[in-house]
């Protein structure tokens, strides 16, 4: 018997076999079967699309709001870190000659 490999299903294809389980119109082993799928995956598929049919909805707003809060502060720590960096480093280079006073 030969072993198979493991198979990457895309997004598409996992919201394809979803919505033809919520359908109703066939069993879960004859999906299962159509799609060369496990049944047991194609109910975990199932119970994702209902757990997160909400986010479809809501377009994601909030969750762009929530990554964009702590990132910003974080930036602006870095860029203030950079900045005194940068200044730090060009005094020491103007006092060792090795930075022209063009500035």
């Amino acid at each position: 018997m030969a072993k198979r490999t493991r198979r990457n299903h895309s997004g598409s294809f996992k919201a394809k076999v979803a919505v033809a389980a919520l359908r109703g119109d066939k069993t879960l082993t004859e999906i299962a079967q159509y799609y060369e799928a496990h049944p047991n995956q194609v109910t975990e598929w199932k119970r994702q699309l209902l757990e997160r049919a909400s986010e479809v909805f809501d377009g994601g707003a909030s969750a762009v709001k929530a990554d964009n809060g702590p990132d910003i502060k974080t930036l602006h720590a870095k860029i203030g870190q950079l900045a005194l960096e940068n200044d730090f480093l060009s005094g020491a280079l103007t006092k060792a000659g090795l930075l022209s006073a063009k500035k």
